[in-house]
């Protein structure tokens, strides 16, 4: 079965995730910050029961909960633990209830940390940072009963050899919370899976397969081949990652999304397999609905000679 995945928000419906800055945060005493951020919080919990009951009633069964569920959680200035929160006890039972309605609907919950998580950056300062804010994600995973905190390799520093080496030893130092959900994804500017694919050997870490990255920044292994590799790496579910290029494949900036999917990019090799497929196009839930649909129609039986040039952006 392949499970299509809504990534964070929703283009149309009237779900909203609310979130805050620290600079305005910075105009209130520190009683005042912690009211309004709980008050974001319980929000945010409830509007994630939403999210999962849409994705429910629409056959969507994944959702990656998004990096700010809870507003500047490891923010320097800001930040908080979540027992300093009036109220604290209601907002972790409200995400609980999240994780029991994920459990009893068959919807698997992700989490994908911001672009600054950075384990194999040679500054101690940024690493102490990219802890702090996995051990948050894990924390809110706990609660969800989400298996997957993904991640990028992060930069090459010039000596690419040398930050994998410092990525593998982080992933080895992880708190056992961070490790066992931890997953690495391949990136289109520069680490691939030819690149990643030995650090996740050498850890146990499974690789989130990114197929549109890797069209875009190839290493020799074609689709198929890297799909097989990375299946290997799962003890679990497998999780992979598609988008299409704004502009086509032969237009410019093809590492920027699309609204929607092509169906023509979606791997013939992923069809049959138990895997997650998150979606990342721009339209959001309307475009994991129309993948849906266009899957039914390009590759079932009922209709095997429609082909990829019957697909038109859609306007949204």
């Amino acid at each position: 079965m392949i499970r299509l995945g809504l990534c964070c928000i929703f283009r149309k419906e009237p779900i909203k995730f609310r979130r805050t800055t620290a600079k305005h945060m910075a105009k209130f005493d520190r009683h005042a910050q912690l009211a309004h951020i709980a008050a974001l919080c319980g929000h945010n919990a409830q509007a994630l029961l939403q999210a999962l009951r849409f994705c429910r009633d629409h056959g969507i069964k994944a959702f990656r909960v998004n990096s700010q569920i809870l507003p500047l959680k490891t923010h320097p200035d800001a930040g908080y633990h979540i027992q300093d929160l009036p109220g604290y006890q209601e907002i972790i039972a409200s995400f609980r209830m999240c994780g029991a309605f994920c459990l009893n609907n068959d919807i698997r919950t992700s989490l994908h940390p911001d672009q600054f998580i950075l384990l194999s950056s040679p500054n101690p300062e940024v690493t102490r940072k990219s802890l702090a804010e996995l051990v948050y994600q894990a924390e809110v995973a706990e609660w969800l009963c989400a298996d997957v905190i993904n991640i990028h390799g992060g930069g090459a520093y010039g000596k690419k050899p040398e930050a994998l080496q410092r990525l593998v030893k982080q992933i080895k130092a992880l708190p056992q919370a961070v490790r066992t959900r931890l997953t690495l994804e391949n990136d289109d500017r520069v680490y691939t899976p030819r690149d990643l694919l030995p650090v996740c050997a050498e850890t146990g870490t499974p690789l989130v397969y990114d197929v549109h990255h890797h069209r875009c920044l190839p290493d020799g292994l074609d689709v198929d081949k890297a799909t097989e590799l990375a299946l290997q790496t799962w003890q679990r579910e497998p999780l992979f990652h598609l988008s299409s290029p704004l502009n086509g494949w032969d237009g410019k900036g093809i590492n920027k999304h699309h609204d929607y999917i092509n169906p023509r990019d979606f791997p013939k090799r992923w069809l049959g397999l138990d895997i997650t497929v998150e979606v990342e196009a721009k339209a959001k839930e309307l475009a994991v609905l129309q993948l849906k649909q266009d899957l039914l129609d390009l590759y079932s039986q009922r209709n095997p000679k429609r082909g990829p040039k019957q697909w038109k952006p859609k306007k949204s």
